[in-house]
């Protein structure tokens, strides 16, 4: 680190970086959005991932005192979080999904996908309305644009029984993801693929396929804050409105999905977009605590594969 900042002689306690932390950040306006929403929250996560502490237990160690060599760590890390507009992710090499610890750095996008939260939702084994009813029958997961391997490792988690192809165009993302399913003990379970979208997969076909591909349009790339151009160009842009990979996966997925089986997709704001340009297809759009009508799902039947009772939407 350079040399050390002001911050680390007058603060004290975890409350005064936090607080500092947030006052840092407002004041340089920075962007939040890689796992945290607001300057609060991120400052959170700093302070108490900076110092291996729990990230959900903020509140007994806000006035805990701090030897020299934390107030030093916390002081550069807000320092570095204000100069080079890395997110804090980057800067600890930690990101989490769905409680999941995940390295990362910046050969991958900060995984946030919305698909993690709907995994662990009732739409997947649960009582009332499900996609999947019963998550011990699937056996076979597809991951698309695996990235940091994130939702491969859920999914791990939620379908017990399935093997788990996961798919990145970029060899340096599997190198990270490699890193990551060896720490989650997932080698035998999830397998990383290099290739461009279903190319390699000789015509292999999945219960399920799940993808957060790239669908960032063209005038948002040109806008896009400092933060985010950090993170991968190959993992954000898809052409002049953001949809140009989401179209090559509808038109492919069909041939690599079982009977009953279907595929959830991430794909950002194109909603309009994409139903008016598929009127036929029953997109289910699924939303979360903090995105409407950005995920869907389609069931693979409509999609050209023969109709099944086994996997899909039950009341």
């Amino acid at each position: 680190m350079t040399e050390q900042s002001p911050a680390a002689d007058h603060l004290v306690t975890l409350r005064d970086f936090l607080r500092y932390a947030v006052s840092r950040f407002g004041a340089a306006g920075l962007a939040h959005g890689h796992g945290a929403s607001t300057a609060f929250d991120e400052a959170a996560y700093l302070v108490l991932e900076g110092l291996k502490l729990p990230i959900d237990e903020l509140e007994p160690f806000l006035d805990a005192r701090l030897l020299p060599e934390e107030r030093a760590r916390l002081a550069d890390l807000i320092e570095a979080r204000v100069t080079t507009r890395k997110p804090t992710a980057y800067l600890l090499n930690r990101a989490y999904a769905q409680g999941i610890p995940l390295y990362v750095d910046e050969r991958v996008i900060v995984p946030r996908s919305f698909i993690g939260e709907l995994l662990f939702s009732e739409l997947f084994g649960g009582d009332e309305f499900t996609i999947v009813e019963d998550t011990g029958s699937i056996e076979s997961v597809l991951d698309l644009c695996t990235g940091s391997g994130a939702i491969a490792i859920l999914a791990a988690e939620v379908f017990e029984n399935a093997d788990i192809d996961a798919v990145d165009l970029s060899p340096e993302a599997l190198e990270v993801a490699a890193i990551n399913v060896a720490a989650q003990g997932q080698g035998a379970r999830i397998s990383l693929i290099e290739g461009d979208l279903f190319a390699p997969l000789d015509g292999r076909t999945y219960d399920l396929i799940l993808t957060n591909p790239p669908y960032v349009d063209e005038i948002a790339m040109e806008e896009l804050p400092a933060e985010y151009r950090h993170e991968p160009v190959m993992a954000l842009a898809s052409g002049l409105d953001g949809l140009d990979i989401v179209r090559r996966i509808l038109g492919e997925a069909g041939a690599h999905l079982n009977p009953g089986g279907g595929l959830l997709c991430e794909i950002g704001a194109g909603r309009e977009i994409i139903e008016a340009e598929y009127p036929d297809l029953p997109f289910l759009w699924l939303d979360t605590e903090e995105s409407e009508g950005e995920v869907f799902w389609l069931p693979a039947e409509a999609l050209g594969v023969q109709p099944s009772s086994t996997i899909g939407p039950v009341e």
